[in-house]
């Protein structure tokens, strides 16, 4: 047994080496590499064309813009006197109030070689002393010609020694959404800074529809600082007074809001020439309700007398452009409005029944009436009506009142206001002027209603 053991040893050795020889000697070697591999990714063409559409464009350049408008944007220092109170003065037998300065900066635009300059009304409002500083550090005292707070627009007017650069107004219709823009302005107290964004929106109110705000909204940074400071397009020409952000903390966050420039030079050539802005209506109340689901201004009352009643406008039309400028809302219609003057003739397209109709609108001068905020209440001058029908020289004629009590018993438009607490009344102004300055807010009204009679009132 042990020989076939060994016998069978031997061999299974003998056929091990063999194998062995005929696989390092005699068979070529094979090497097997194992691969992992990921699909392919699915590709969509969007559109691809792989010729140069327009090979003669060239990056946007704001150089050009930037040269033109840095030396034009100037520092606002505005320096008010505030009066604070403080009680513990008055422990040690001295008077509580002290007047304290209260500094605030924006920044201006200089608009003529000979110094004028227009900033934003809240820039300057309530300054006793006002301190303009050029981009080349001058410093020069400022002085306000006159301001509009509705638009929050002023103009200012420094006197130098040598002509200023100055920049030129663009026209704020032209500007499209999309379009480069530049804001210059001195924010943080910096020297003029530049910033580039888009025109995201134009018309833009902030308030609702009924706001008569019409803001370019661009999303160039706009910073503490900025406001008066100009909005340029890619030429260096002005198209709008950077005014407004909206933000939770202060600082830009994304959007910003300028006058337009039109609206703006209307403004500043109203303040030169009459001392105030001199407001154009069609002479229409807008029917905002309806106003809200579609495009355009639907009229909702037409004023006798007016511009809107000469020129057949109806209750009901829509009006859809002003001179040939689409008006989707009730804000472009404003920020068009704003930018005339009465006397002059605006071509309105108006949607009647499905009608397209053009009509030719003189625009008439809004007449502002005295209010008193104390009774609520609107008077006007009397005419010569007035004067000779009740024989009378002075007085005050109520021609609208909200006040409760005027209302619950029977005084309104018609009513005419001759004295106050037994002083006469010269004037609608003087009647306002007694009635709010009058801090007890305790009244003896004399007044003659329509029908004559002289009726006294307590108030």
């Amino acid at each position: 047994m042990r020989r076939v053991f060994g016998i069978l040893g031997i061999a299974f050795l003998g056929g091990v080496f063999a194998l062995g020889g005929y696989k390092l000697f005699v068979e070529s070697p094979q090497i097997i590499v194992e691969k992992s591999t990921e699909p392919a990714l699915q590709t969509v063409k969007a559109n691809y064309i792989p010729a140069a559409v327009n090979n003669t464009s060239v990056p946007t350049d704001f150089t050009e813009a930037a040269e033109l408008t840095v030396n034009t944007v100037v520092h606002v220092k505005n320096t008010a006197l505030k009066e604070v109170y403080n009680p513990f003065e008055q422990l040690f037998g001295r008077n509580g109030n002290r007047t304290q300065k209260q500094v605030g900066t924006g920044s201006g635009v200089i608009i003529s070689s000979d110094g004028y300059i227009v900033t934003n009304n809240h820039v300057i409002a309530g300054a006793t002393e006002l301190e303009v500083t050029l981009n080349n550090r001058k410093k020069y005292k400022a002085e306000l010609i006159g301001a509009d707070k509705d638009n929050d627009i002023a103009l200012l007017k420094i006197d130098t020694d040598s002509e200023l650069p100055y920049i030129a107004f663009g026209n704020s219709d032209n500007v499209k959404i999309g379009e480069w823009v530049l804001a210059v302005g001195n924010p943080y107290n910096l020297n003029s800074t530049v910033t580039a964004g888009i025109i995201s929106a134009k018309g833009r109110d902030l308030q609702g529809n009924s706001n008569i705000e019409s803001f370019i909204q661009t999303d160039a940074a706009v910073n503490p600082g900025n406001s008066g400071g100009a909005l340029v397009n890619t030429r260096g020409e002005l198209i709008g007074i950077n005014t407004a952000i909206t933000s939770r903390t202060g600082s830009f966050i994304g959007y910003s809001f300028a006058v337009p420039s039109n609206i703006t030079k209307k403004i500043i050539d109203d303040l030169l020439e009459f001392g105030g802005v001199q407001e154009a209506l069609i002479g229409f109340a807008p029917d905002f309700e309806n106003s809200e689901e579609i495009e355009g201004v639907v009229i909702g009352e037409v004023f006798e007398d007016s511009g809107a009643f000469k020129s057949g406008l109806k209750q009901g039309d829509i009006i859809t452009k002003v001179n040939n400028v689409k008006i989707s809302k009730f804000s472009d219609l404003k920020g068009q409005l704003t930018a005339k003057r009465p006397g002059e003739n605006v071509s309105l397209t108006i949607s009647r029944d499905g009608d397209i109709l053009v009509k030719s609108v003189e625009l008439t001068k809004r007449i502002t009436l005295p209010v008193s905020k104390v009774l609520n209440t609107e008077f006007k001058n009397l005419d010569d009506n007035d004067k000779k029908k009740f024989k009378i020289s002075k007085g005050a004629k109520i021609t609208r009142t909200k006040d409760p009590a005027f209302l619950e018993v029977g005084v309104g438009e018609g009513y005419i206001l001759t004295k106050i607490n037994g002083k006469e009344v010269e004037s609608a102004e003087d009647a306002v002027r007694m009635l709010d300055g009058n801090y007890q807010r305790r009244y003896i009204l004399e007044m003659i209603s329509p029908s004559g009679q002289v009726e006294r009132f307590r108030y």
